[in-house]
């Protein structure tokens, strides 16, 4: 099961609440006002700053 386009509409980036999208492979969360990358785990994004990757 994908994240579903009204929860990617709601989700903001945690830092600086900016917009996110969607990665290429479709495994992680990108904003890219801060380029960082939000994975999603078992279909779960993981919105936690501390564990998000510069990219």
């Amino acid at each position: 099961m994908a994240i579903s386009k009204e929860l990617l509409d709601i989700l903001a980036c945690p830092k600086c609440k900016g917009d996110i999208h969607l990665n290429d492979k479709k495994d992680g969360l990108v904003c890219d006002a801060c380029h960082l990358q939000y994975r999603i785990q078992d279909d779960i994004p993981v919105m936690l700053i501390d564990e998000a990757v510069p990219v």
